[in-house]
């Protein structure tokens, strides 16, 4: 999910420079709604990486690939990174590929152009840097063109509310159970939607209102949409909740770079190893691995929330 998000300012740039261009976007289809309806995007078409597991699935994999000789685009551009990714781009039959000089797994080998990366930026701006070869001027503001989702039936929040997504792949990144219910019961009256996918939990405060897996891609967007503020683990959802509300969102680091992989706006919060400022604040220092927040920090970030909150209706 994030690498597609972070792909989509690079679209919207594709977009803004040739407006008569056609562009396809090969992704898995599990991320097919994020694409779905965007003025820049064309085609999609679906790599069903599930069908290709096994040793059936490479046979099924090489048959797809040869499907792919009839697209023939007059240029291929590799965002991913991986041979795959590489792969597919040499199997659509492009006339150019261009590619990430961060590509790994020797894809850079199919690539005829290489855009130089700096690896320290954020992951937006490192995608960003494929216009550069393209002679296309990087935007100020990246522009992320999402679908406006639908609330999921039964959802009748109407007041100010609070999401909270604790799941996130990745050792060590989920918030426990505790750190939910510390979090939520600092908030009181203030509803907390809980969203994402992952083990349902259990003796969580009255305030909660536990939407885990139970939401579609486009109704998780329209929740976001609605959200007083959301707090978030190091995750996919993270990085949506950035793209549609970034001056509402708080990302919880723990081992990961906030600077690289965390939330891409300089006005988005993060905590990290028990400070919370914005992303602008904070400095080289951050990169290093941390801590998860202990039950006590878990309460300063409900607390953190709730002021910003407050603010937010004042003004």
């Amino acid at each position: 999910m994030g690498d597609v998000i972070h792909a989509l300012p690079v679209v919207a740039a594709l977009h803004e420079a040739w407006p008569d261009s056609e562009i396809s976007w090969l992704l898995q289809p599990a991320w097919r709604d994020l694409v779905e309806g965007h003025p820049g995007v064309t085609e999609i078409i679906s790599f069903p990486r599930e069908n290709f597991r096994g040793l059936k699935g490479w046979i099924k994999s090489l048959v797809w690939a040869r499907s792919l000789r009839s697209w023939q685009p007059d240029l291929a551009i590799d965002l991913q990174g991986l041979l795959r990714s590489a792969l597919m781009a040499r199997c659509s039959g492009a006339k150019k590929i261009i590619g990430l000089s961060s590509a790994r797994e020797g894809a850079s080998l199919f690539y005829d152009s290489v855009a130089t990366v700096n690896k320290k930026e954020h992951a937006v701006n490192q995608l960003l840097a494929i216009l550069d070869v393209l002679g296309i001027p990087r935007p100020t503001s990246p522009q992320f063109f999402l679908p406006q989702g639908t609330l999921p039936s039964g959802f009748l929040v109407t007041q100010p509310f609070v999401v909270l997504h604790p799941y996130a792949r990745g050792s060590g990144k989920n918030l426990t159970q505790e750190q939910v219910i510390v979090f939520s019961e600092r908030l009181k009256n203030i509803p907390v939607v809980l969203v994402g996918k992952g083990e349902i939990m259990t003796g969580l405060p009255a305030n909660v209102i536990d939407w885990t897996n139970r939401t579609t891609l486009l109704e998780a967007i329209a929740i976001f949409r609605q959200a007083a503020f959301i707090v978030s683990s190091d995750s996919g959802p993270m990085h949506l909740a950035a793209a549609l509300q970034p001056t509402k969102t708080l990302a919880i680091h723990r081992w990961s770079d906030p600077l690289r992989v965390g939330p891409w706006s300089d006005e988005s919060w993060i905590w990290k190893n028990g400070v919370i400022k914005k992303r602008k604040k904070f400095g080289e220092d951050c990169r290093a691995p941390g801590k998860t927040p202990t039950l006590t920090e878990m309460k300063e970030i409900a607390e953190k929330v709730f002021s910003l909150i407050e603010c937010s209706v004042l003004k």
